[in-house]
């Protein structure tokens, strides 16, 4: 079965920037969903591989803190773009997250000639032609940074989110539905970046801070 969606031209010049994106935070409760978008050489792919980028869901804390700091030093660009709590209730989880998608790759300079996406999906509204790859941080590189980066970025952002509302847990769970997370939306009820089109976040109690 062929898992690629495409909009590539025939013909692909090897000069060209290419930007990988992925996102991390779909099924999250809490907080936004978060994309990033990154362009790197041929030199700096080979060089990121080797010092271990791959799906960030393959790798640990420390290994992905020290791989973000790697990608962001050898990358071309690399810059983030996420959705909000209250445009995925308004749009559902998939438009926000092609949504974030989108906000990441128009925020790269310089403009990427085409984009490989992990997904199924290819990102609405940009003008650029783009690839969408099942699986695809398993297979590029600049897709697995994005994955990294991303990730990375929206843990820092919960992190942080906890000292705000440390009733949730969030510094443990990063906004997912653990057992812990919705014992305490039964308690407390939800906040205001809880995602409330999703069904745990779906209570009778008032929305909190």
């Amino acid at each position: 079965m062929d898992t690629r969606a495409s909009n590539l031209p025939p013909t692909a010049d090897p000069q060209i920037f290419v930007a990988g994106v992925d996102e991390v935070g779909r099924g999250a409760l809490f907080g936004p969903v978060v994309a990033a978008a990154v362009i790197l050489s041929d030199g700096a792919a080979a060089e990121l591989a080797a010092a271990g980028v791959r799906d960030s869901k393959k790798l640990g804390v420390r290994d992905r803190d020290r791989l973000a700091g790697l990608i962001r030093a050898k990358a071309v660009d690399c810059k983030i773009g996420w959705a909000r709590a209250r445009e995925i209730d308004r749009l559902n989880i998939l438009q926000g997250t092609l949504l974030a998608m989108r906000r990441s790759v128009l925020k790269l300079d310089p403009t990427p000639h085409r984009c490989l996406v992990d997904g199924n999906r290819l990102i609405p509204e940009l003008r650029i032609p783009q690839e969408a790859i099942v699986g695809g941080d398993g297979y590029h590189t600049a897709i697995a940074a994005a994955s990294i980066v991303a990730k990375v970025w929206r843990d820092a952002l919960i992190v942080r989110l906890d000292r705000i509302y440390p009733q949730y847990d969030l510094a443990r769970n990063k906004g997912y539905g653990t057992k812990r997370h919705r014992e305490a939306l039964q308690t407390y009820g939800p906040s205001f970046h809880h995602r409330m089109s999703f069904a745990p976040c779906q209570l009778s109690l008032p929305l909190g801070i």
